[in-house]
């Protein structure tokens, strides 16, 4: 070729690696986001114990998958920012768990809040599972829901659950083959307010909690996370195990177990060099009308969390409640 014309093919090469390089690195970042993690399963808060997961044995490893056992007794919340720092909460987005509830239940394992008490999302376990999902307008209505009609995941077995979100459509990935699509009528520019809190194991209003055991529950703001979960972050018991979270045990060794640690239900980001103390929740009786509230009590010298008491606070007053001091 001539000179030209060469130095023009190795320009737009060039460019062309550059940028391959680029969406790599973008794709590299798009870590999971790992609940178990926020909510501070480690440290082993009451109502959550450790047991054996997915895999009494998986090859290469010294031992069975770790998972946390709860009871009706835990009560797990995180601020939402927790989630993306400083970013928005994903438009698509793929929610991924692995998880055996008790046999026959039925409650919501994931639940987030506006910072008006509003339910924006909520994953459902049991038979016929709903996805609740409610963008900033409202969208969809509660009667157009999807639910997924003839899965049973609270059969008493280890379930590996992945939720694929993308544009108008939501799909179910059932122990990587079963795959339910639902179409999710939201708006076109949805959004999910990340100033209020995530809710382990219910909804705010409901008497039903998850009781069961899990070992993994992640977000990724790629819907295309959840086509690969069974082959990138929870694969078969006969193939070694990838470093994602909670497939083993996790490193332990510098969380401090305190009374305040191991009671809390609050949660901010720690750092290894100072570790993070946290207020206590108490439950207490509140006005008639407002179900569900609480009063922070912290530990000598702390405050309690801002992010949640100004939660609690504009819940109860969402119901036109006013709420003992």
């Amino acid at each position: 070729c001539s000179p030209v014309s060469c130095f023009i093919f190795m320009l737009h090469l060039l460019i062309l690696l550059v940028s391959l390089s680029f969406c790599s690195g973008k794709l590299s970042l798009l870590e999971p986001a790992d609940l178990l993690k926020i909510l501070d399963f480690h440290s082993l808060p009451e109502g959550v114990s450790k047991t054996t997961g997915l895999c009494s044995h998986r090859r290469s490893t010294q031992g069975p998958d770790v998972a946390y056992r709860v009871s009706k007794d835990a009560q797990l919340s995180a601020p939402t920012k927790q989630l993306y720092p400083g970013d928005a909460f994903p438009e698509d987005f793929s929610i991924m768990a692995t998880v055996k509830p008790n046999k026959g239940s039925q409650s919501f394992l994931l639940s987030v809040y506006n910072e008006q008490g509003i339910q924006q999302l909520g994953m459902e376990v049991g038979r016929s599972p709903v996805f609740l999902y409610e963008d900033h307008s409202g969208r969809p209505s509660p009667e157009d829901y999807p639910l997924f009609r003839g899965v049973n995941l609270a059969d008493g077995k280890w379930h590996r659950v992945a939720i694929s979100v993308h544009k108008q459509s939501i799909t179910l990935i059932l122990d990587c083959k079963k795959k339910t699509t639902q179409k999710l009528l939201r708006s076109p520019k949805p959004v999910i307010d990340t100033k209020g809190i995530i809710v382990f194991g219910t909804r705010i209003l409901d008497e039903e909690v998850f009781e069961g055991d899990i070992q993994q529950l992640m977000i990724v703001a790629d819907h295309r996370a959840a086509y690969d979960y069974c082959e990138h972050y929870s694969p078969d018991c006969e193939v070694p195990s990838p470093d994602q979270p909670q497939n083993q045990d996790p490193n332990t060794g510098n969380v401090s177990k305190s009374s305040s640690q191991i009671r809390s239900t609050g949660h901010v980001p720690r750092t290894t060099a100072h570790p993070v103390q946290h207020p206590v929740l108490h439950p207490v009786p509140c006005a008639e009308g407002c179900v569900t509230q609480y009063r922070f009590v912290s530990e000598p010298g702390l405050l309690p969390g801002p992010h949640l008491v100004q939660f609690w606070v504009q819940y109860c007053v969402w119901y036109h409640v006013r709420c003992p001091s």
